[in-house]
């Protein structure tokens, strides 16, 4: 089965502003930037299944490219950054920040997940689709979903994961 990951457009909040689960707005830019995924996606058609994180900015692409019914699922919501979420990284008044910079695909953020937890979410979804018969489906998903989902499809290793995250709009691929 071919799986193809598509990222979310970019969001209305300041850079730097950790969103994790936060439901937050697309930019301004998001028409221009859907259309090129749209035109990136259109290689992949016909798709057999599409599921979507249930965050708006997912949804409102996967709507965007002709699918305004994905199947949601929970399981491919962004990292719950817990207390951090909405927060300038630079603001954040929390000693246990340095420690998470120095081993954030392992030590979970406070109050929230940690990566090996949104890495297991994933691996369960894609254990789950793996089952069914398909030939090809797109997730409508975050950036840490598709690094996940890269580590477990092997594209990359741990050490060089987030070396390879998409683009807002961006596309992955790979056979399941």
């Amino acid at each position: 089965m071919q799986v193809i990951l598509i990222r979310h457009t970019s969001v209305a909040v300041p850079r730097g502003t950790c969103y994790g689960q936060t439901d937050v707005p697309v930019a301004d830019t998001f028409r221009e930037e859907a259309a090129q995924t749209l035109r990136k996606l259109q290689q992949f058609m016909p798709l057999d299944a599409v599921f979507s994180s249930p965050l708006t900015r997912a949804r409102k692409l996967a709507a965007y490219c002709g699918y305004p019914d994905p199947t949601i699922d929970d399981r491919l919501k962004e990292m719950n950054m817990g207390e951090w979420e909405m927060q300038r990284y630079d603001d954040i008044q929390d000693p246990h920040l340095q420690a998470w910079y120095q081993d954030f695909m392992h030590l979970p953020t406070t109050g929230g997940e940690a990566f090996p937890d949104l890495r297991a979410r994933v691996t369960s979804f894609l254990d789950q689709l793996r089952e069914q018969d398909h030939e090809r489906v797109a997730i409508f998903a975050h950036g840490g979903v598709l690094i996940a989902a890269g580590l477990y499809a092997g594209l990359y290793g741990e050490d060089d994961a987030w070396d390879h995250l998409a683009p807002f709009g961006g596309i992955i691929t790979f056979e399941l």
